[in-house]
């Protein structure tokens, strides 16, 4: 008989385990998304700054190219 008891309750408390994980984890998704949220959005404006920072420089780059190369 207590034999029947320890396994039902190791049971209940696997079950009740993997129920707080999956409520954890779905915690952790959301939490997750806002991360790469902040991170792709960070991104964005480090390529925002670095093309108008170097828009003009590479710009002026590409004319001289073009004008260097002979017309075909």
């Amino acid at each position: 008989m207590t034999s029947m008891y320890v396994r039902l309750s190791i049971a209940l408390s696997m079950g009740l385990s993997a129920l707080t994980g999956r409520l954890d984890s779905r915690r952790d998704r959301g939490a997750t998304a806002v991360e790469y949220g902040l991170l792709v959005g960070l991104i964005a404006v480090a390529i925002i700054a670095t093309l108008l920072l170097l828009g003009p420089r590479l710009n002026a780059l590409f004319v001289r190219v073009l004008n260097g190369l002979p017309a075909a």
